[in-house]
């Protein structure tokens, strides 16, 4: 009697399910934050040599 008891206690226990459906909800979240780290740094790095470029073309007057 004392194994059926114990297997209906483990068969209806949710507690593992949740942690697993948080994990898996986690890691797509990070996987999704690294996907759009990825396609934003490559514009960004284009972006900034433009206007490292720009920048750098310009002359400062200091007379008025």
């Amino acid at each position: 009697m004392k194994f059926f008891k114990l297997a209906k206690k483990f068969h209806n226990e949710e507690d593992g399910a949740v942690t697993v459906d948080w994990v898996v909800l986690t890691a797509a979240v990070v996987g999704l934050g690294v996907a759009a780290l990825a396609a934003v740094k490559s514009g960004t790095g284009t972006l900034s040599t433009k206007i490292n470029t720009y920048l750098s073309n310009q002359d400062i007057t200091s007379t008025f």
